[in-house]
């Protein structure tokens, strides 16, 4: 993997399963199965980094259930708990005209219409009624509805900007 490569957060280990080393998975996915259609994955703990490839699973219950490659007891798999699971964003499919990742959003620098520089997006919360752009520079941070045609009227990401209708001083 290069150092350029974006990463995408696509589930975290939180758990263990049995005695012969399989994960509990949070997936966020959807469907949740999903998770395993993208690999090699990118184990991030705080205790380092390690990628593996191969993984499979199942779905038990309200969860995931998963077989790491070369994990295979108990012991190795609760090394694991608390592991985000992280993939290129190469990985993933091509999204559709006006969708976008969440990652290709971030970085980006906003203006507004009147060419007012907003800061750059830190990260996106979603809310349930829509996601929301956080978007900070050195003074403040901002909330902003993602509403493409209402508050955000352009996104140009071979440019690197978002243009919104949004008062600078809210």
């Amino acid at each position: 993997m290069t150092g350029a490569a974006k990463l995408v957060l696509l589930g975290k280990v939180v758990g263990v399963h049995g005695i012969r080393g399989e994960v509990k998975l949070e997936s966020y996915t959807e469907p949740r199965t999903q998770i395993f259609r993208y690999q090699p994955w990118q184990l991030r703990s705080a205790t380092g980094e390690t990628t593996i490839a191969g993984s499979r699973g199942r779905e038990q219950g309200k969860g995931i259930v998963a077989t790491l490659p070369g994990i295979a007891d108990r012991d190795a798999a609760a090394a694991l708990v608390g592991s985000e699971i992280r993939v290129e964003r190469s990985a993933l499919p091509a999204v559709g005209p006006g969708e976008y990742y969440w990652v290709d959003l971030e970085g980006l620098v906003v203006e507004t219409v009147h060419g007012v520089s907003l800061g750059t997006v830190s990260h996106l919360v979603a809310t349930g009624a829509n996601d929301v752009l956080v978007v900070k520079d050195a003074m403040r941070e901002r909330l902003i509805p993602f509403l493409v045609g209402s508050f955000v009227t352009q996104v140009d990401l071979v440019g690197g900007r978002i243009i919104v209708d949004w008062d600078p001083e809210f």
